[in-house]
């Protein structure tokens, strides 16, 4: 079982929220997870957060072999620099 970790997609159109989680690589992008680590909003308004995720979790999953896709890579580099405000 090879475990990624990558985006799922929720929202509406024009509006995308996505979700950092752990899936097995054969999962279909939206499909079932193993955990959710996280959110990701690309165009947040107003108050709204940009980007929060567990990193303890993301360090375990990571520990256990998960691998995450270059987004999610990126998006836990910001997360870990504090970068988490909105645009």
């Amino acid at each position: 079982m090879a475990l990624k970790i990558r985006l799922q997609k929720r929202g509406r159109t024009h509006r995308p929220l996505y979700r950092l989680v752990v899936a097995e690589s054969s999962a279909r992008r939206d499909g079932r997870c193993v955990e959710q680590l996280g959110n990701y909003n690309p165009s947040p308004r107003g108050a709204e957060v940009r980007l929060t995720v567990d990193l303890v979790r993301v360090d375990h999953w990571i520990s256990v072999g998960a691998k995450p896709t270059d987004t999610a890579r990126n998006l836990i580099r910001d997360a870990k620099a504090g970068r988490t405000a909105g645009a």
